[in-house]
């Protein structure tokens, strides 16, 4: 069921997956070389079209300093902090609750309110752009950072809620045995039993919902018009030329973007493999 490691004995056999490794890390960086490359070039040579080879002209401070410059990066970069953080906190605060209460505590619906929250992963989010695009327009919360953190909330607690629940019901049951026998209420079992045991899948979960949440491009432009409140995926476009883009600038911008991401997963990789796997053997 699961792939078997290449013995070192096997050298044909470890050669040929190494060099099937190789590939696809090539072909997997290959555009986020490029990516690279072009921030650093001119003007000039982007429109001769030389975005392979190397740059006549390195033009790193000049391309960062411009997308400061000729934009409201800075604006648009705090606007996603408002955006993202608040949200990531939603989403692990309610996720923990319902996946805490979904996988220890039996009632009837039960499992009909937990197909509820993994049916929701299957439903395509672009067929209700109008209708969710009405509902904030509605109340009033349109061009707004509620607008935004409410729809992230609301859509990404079905993941979320899948994701804790099959944690927390891996936990041993003796534990939840002995709270209950040393009389700790359910909120205490929680704080104290729950939490602490699995901070690795809240760390996990915490870098995925943040970069799902900070790269979202399409909810960004329907929810959002002015740039007071544009994220930095929306912001990218003020970047676009009518006729003529600075793709070299753009360049520069997306990976400046690319930075709050990065920085999370390096700070919290120490548990973000153990806390994906931690529960993926029992349901």
């Amino acid at each position: 069921m699961y792939p078997r490691q290449v013995p070192d004995s096997h050298k044909r056999h470890r050669f040929i997956y190494m060099t099937l490794v190789f590939m696809v890390l090539t072909l997997w960086l290959l555009p986020l070389f490029a990516i690279m490359l072009t921030s650093i070039r001119s003007f000039s040579d982007v429109m001769i079209g030389n975005y392979w080879g190397m740059p006549t002209s390195f033009n790193l401070l000049e391309n960062y300093m411009a997308v400061f410059q000729q934009t409201n990066m800075t604006r648009y970069f705090f606007n996603s902090l408002i955006i993202t953080i608040p949200s990531v906190i939603f989403i692990l605060v309610l996720s923990t609750l319902t996946g805490f209460v979904l996988s220890r505590y039996h009632f009837k619906g039960n499992w009909f309110i937990f197909a509820m929250f993994v049916g929701g992963n299957f439903l395509p989010q672009q067929v209700m752009m109008i209708p969710i695009r009405d509902l904030m327009v509605n109340l009033g919360l349109y061009d707004s950072y509620a607008a935004l953190i409410i729809f992230h909330v609301a859509f990404q607690t079905g993941f979320a809620t899948l994701f804790m629940r099959n944690f927390i019901a891996a936990l041993p049951d003796e534990l939840f045995q002995a709270a209950r026998a040393e009389g700790a209420s359910p909120w205490q079992i929680l704080i104290h039993v729950v939490v602490p045991l699995v901070r690795p899948a809240i760390a996990a979960l915490a870098i995925l919902i943040f970069t799902f949440v900070w790269n979202d491009y399409f909810w960004a432009i329907v929810l959002t018009q002015s740039d007071t409140v544009k994220p930095v995926t929306a912001g990218l476009t003020s970047l676009m030329g009518e006729y003529v883009s600075a793709w070299n600038i753009v360049s520069a911008a997306t990976m400046f973007i690319a930075i709050p991401p990065v920085l999370m997963f390096f700070m919290m990789q120490k548990h973000f493999v153990s806390g994906l796997t931690m529960g993926a053997v029992k349901g």
